[in-house]
């Protein structure tokens, strides 16, 4: 036979599901305080149909029943096709439970306890070192059915988040630009990410040594196709369930016409924005909007949205100026911005000499801030490559690239970490004074703060997991404020 005249050779017993409604897929997230993780997860189960909750604590110990709100969206949720029509599928119900009073920086189990959440109110720093080293904890999760049976998961485990300041060794990984794809090799309606099982590999296989995810942008590409958003949640749990997962919007989440999105493309399939707010748990004041702090030890993360006007006099641009101003930089020396779109630096064939495209005012608005809350590092997306510049403000190296960095602040170094998955984007030919590192090729970026005055950043391939770029900073923080040991009464930037 052809494949034009098939022939039928076998045919299989009937494959069933044991359970079809189960809970699967759990994503950790930050919470809006430091001592609280979030779990979200998916099921088949209507609020009425069984209750949704999280058991967790000690492995050994006694298990704490938090309760999960739950959401959903209909086909009158999606803006317009395909997510409309023929990419329609119910996205099923998306449950999330807070998880409070975390210890920091412990182990817990998705079951989860070690102390109750009064005893667990002890101050950071006077916390005693055994509970450091002993305290593990797991959570799975479940629902009540009327009859009073329990559908479960299996169990998972996590760390809690490090409190803000806290001096421990602190690793996150940041890219943009992921998607998925099938790892039977299954060809994809739009295989437009070959690089995606690449990275998520090789997270999967460093996971020991990462302690936070930031995917900033362009998630999955499901495009108005719904049924990817299961695949692609399917295909991190290995990460998303061990660490926080924390994400952005992108173009591919966000954009559609008439729908108050700042660029009015077609590129999020109608989808509009409502399955990523819905999938994914985020800290923000308003989860449709997609911009947030959240604190991890000694970083603090400002993640803009780029899908929503930052200029001058806009909410969000208060929100991005308020977010680099506010942290305390003798607790937490490292100051991180993200947006998916680069409002930095490219030097991306779209981006050219200047290294903005479509991004208006994009460079011009925010540079002032960057400059003047001595942002350490920018990470951007949506430019499916690596680049890395030297330290940068108004188009000029304000210090030569290196390999190190040490003393005051000059200037924040941008960085492009699109190329997680999607099909790469080429490079003007021409070398640029800013652009100081290079790659055309799937890969990822981390960094790890040793301690409050030495941060490391590689830049390591999705093919193989080495490092093919990397430098370091040394800073005390009064090089960041500028100032001596006897004239740091303050140590935010706020005015």
């Amino acid at each position: 036979p052809t494949w034009s005249q098939p022939k039928l050779i076998a045919v299989s017993n009937k494959v069933t599901f044991v359970n079809p409604k189960a809970p699967v897929y759990p994503r950790l997230a930050q919470g809006k305080s430091w001592n609280e993780m979030t779990v979200t997860w998916t099921s088949g189960y209507d609020i009425k149909e069984a209750v949704p909750f999280v058991e967790w604590g000690e492995k050994a110990g006694r298990q704490f029943l938090s309760p999960a709100g739950t959401l959903t969206f209909d086909r009158n949720s999606m803006c317009g096709a395909p997510a409309r029509t023929v990419g329609w599928r119910h996205p099923g119900y998306i449950h999330t439970s807070y998880l409070k009073d975390l210890w920091p920086d412990s182990m817990y189990v998705i079951f989860l306890s070690c102390l109750t959440p009064s005893e667990s109110r002890i101050h950071p720093d006077t916390q005693p070192t055994w509970l450091l080293q002993h305290c593990r904890y797991t959570y799975r999760l479940g629902h009540r059915l009327p009859n009073g049976t329990r559908v479960w998961s299996k169990s998972y485990s996590f760390k809690a988040s490090p409190y803000p300041g806290q001096d421990s060794l602190q690793r996150v990984v940041i890219f943009g630009d992921m998607g998925k794809a099938e790892a039977d090799g299954s060809n994809e309606y739009n295989n437009f990410q070959p690089g995606s099982l690449n990275t998520t590999n090789q997270i999967i296989r460093d996971l020991d040594n990462i302690d936070m995810v930031v995917h900033i942008g362009d998630i999955c590409y499901a495009n108005g196709y719904l049924s990817q958003w299961d695949q692609f949640t399917a295909q991190i749990e290995p990460i998303a369930s061990t660490v926080p997962y924390m994400i952005g919007s992108g173009n591919h989440e966000r954009d559609w016409p008439g729908t108050g999105s700042f660029y009015g493309n077609l590129d999020s399939g109608g989808e509009c924005g409502v399955p990523a707010q819905t999938v994914f748990y985020t800290p923000a004041e308003n989860r449709a909007n997609f911009w947030y702090a959240t604190d991890y030890g000694m970083f603090r993360f400002c993640i803009a949205h780029t899908e929503e006007d930052w200029r001058p006099g806009t909410e969000q641009y208060k929100f991005i100026e308020h977010c680099l101003s506010s942290v305390d930089r003798q607790k937490q020396p490292w100051l991180i911005f993200l947006a998916h779109r680069v409002l930095g630096y490219s030097s991306n064939s779209y981006y050219g000499f200047e290294g903005t495209f479509e991004e208006p005012m994009g460079r011009e608005a925010l540079q002032e801030l960057w400059q003047k809350y001595k942002v350490d590092l920018a990470f951007y997306g949506h430019v499916h490559n690596y680049e890395r510049t030297c330290p940068v403000y108004q188009s000029q190296c304000v210090v030569n690239a290196s390999n190190h960095y040490s003393g005051p602040f000059q200037a924040t170094t941008h960085v492009v970490v699109g190329g997680a998955g999607a099909s790469l984007s080429d490079f003007i030919t021409s070398k640029i004074q800013w652009s100081h590192f290079r790659d055309f090729d799937h890969g990822f970026g981390k960094l790890t703060a040793f301690n409050h005055s030495s941060l490391l950043f590689e830049y390591k391939k999705s093919r193989d997991g080495n490092v093919y770029d990397h430098f370091t900073i040394s800073r005390d923080y009064r090089d960041v404020l500028a100032c001596s040991i006897d004239n740091c009464p303050r140590t935010s930037l706020a005015s």
